[in-house]
């Protein structure tokens, strides 16, 4: 790293996914924080559940399964894992980890590791806690009202005004983070509409799903959410490849990227998948104490997982493709997405 002043979409790029770059530690994005993969194998169950409900939808035995932004292959392996369980004993399922990292030791071997999502898949394509690592301009209101891109110095985090943002960059603010006056900020998710665009686009048939903490036009925080996370513990953003960078999605902006696409609540998705966080009965706590006690424990997961301010809040963005409504021309036009760790 050097100390350079950049753009927070270039610096962030270089230091997450650059050689050396966070994202290409060893130890992976569990090393740093916990996802709702990490917080209980329910989350895996639910979405083997949702895999099983894309293949009936497509009405076939044969179903893909892409992991975007796959971090070490948590989700994927849980999901595979959970198949005979959920309904899935005779799904005949071909499993891909998109990610930029290497491949980890020990992985299922029916799962292909690759670098960017596979094109022509049939099936489901899941993204959990993805789009907040994909990089983004980050812009702020000077004090004449000039809408200014915001420079970071790779070494120490420092920042400073650069030129006015122009284009469609500006165009985006405008239509999806209006200035709320000298001083506050916006994070710019163009890049991110692309990018959920482009995977979309990989899809031939099936279900594409993102989901991640997020925000919507007339609910943005006025000095933006950039920022890092290390070990467990919120830090600075530094672009030094020391911490992860992330900010919160503007969903509603992904979602009109796209035409067609739902948006709900981690704790509506779930519930609908079987997932309520409800304490078994207190009568099982007599006629069986190791099943009640069993039924506690999974009754606490997924409370932490439907949460009221917490994981439950994520939004899940939904985009139904069936082969005769295929996803726009538009994003088919775009590049396959460059897929970025995750937190699975």
């Amino acid at each position: 790293m050097t100390d350079e002043w950049r753009g927070w979409q270039e610096a962030a790029e270089t230091a997450l996914y650059g050689d050396g770059g966070f994202y290409r530690r060893p130890e992976g994005p569990a090393g740093h924080f916990r996802t709702s993969v990490h917080a209980s194998s329910l989350f895996a169950a639910a979405v083997a559940r949702l895999l099983v409900r894309t293949a009936a939808d497509l009405g076939t035995a044969r179903v893909d399964l892409v992991d975007l932004g796959a971090g070490r292959g948590e989700l994927v392996t849980g999901v595979l894992a959970a198949l005979p369980a959920e309904g899935g004993a005779g799904l005949a399922v071909r499993a891909y980890a998109v990610e930029l990292a290497g491949r980890p030791e020990g992985l299922d071997p029916r799962v292909e590791w690759c670098a960017e999502p596979p094109p022509g898949t049939r099936g489901l394509l899941f993204a959990n806690e993805w789009l907040d690592n994909v990089p983004l301009p980050v812009a702020e209101t000077d004090a004449e009202g000039v809408e200014r891109y915001v420079e970071v110095r790779t070494a120490d985090g420092a920042e400073r005004l650069g030129a006015p943002v122009t284009g469609a960059d500006a165009e985006w603010l405008r239509r999806w983070w209006p200035s709320a006056g000298p001083g506050s900020r916006a994070e710019i998710g163009r890049p991110r509409d692309e990018a959920w665009a482009a995977a979309v686009s990989t899809l031939s048939a099936g279900l594409a799903v993102a989901v991640d903490y997020a925000h919507v036009r007339g609910e943005r925080p006025p000095f933006g959410t950039l920022t890092g996370f290390r070990a467990g513990r919120e830090v600075r953003p530094v672009p030094d490849g020391s911490c992860d960078l992330t900010a919160h999605v503007a969903l509603d902006a992904c979602a009109a990227a796209v035409p067609g696409a739902t948006v709900r609540t981690q704790r509506e998705a779930l519930s609908a998948l079987g997932i309520t966080g409800g304490r078994p009965p207190l009568a099982l706590a007599s006629t069986d104490p190791t099943a009640y006690v069993r039924a506690l424990s999974t009754a606490g997961e997924a409370a932490e997982l439907t949460a009221r301010g917490g994981l439950g809040d994520f939004g899940w963005l939904e985009h139904a493709i069936s082969p005769a409504t295929p996803s726009s021309p538009a994003a088919q036009s775009r590049p396959a997405a460059q897929s970025s760790p995750s937190g699975d």
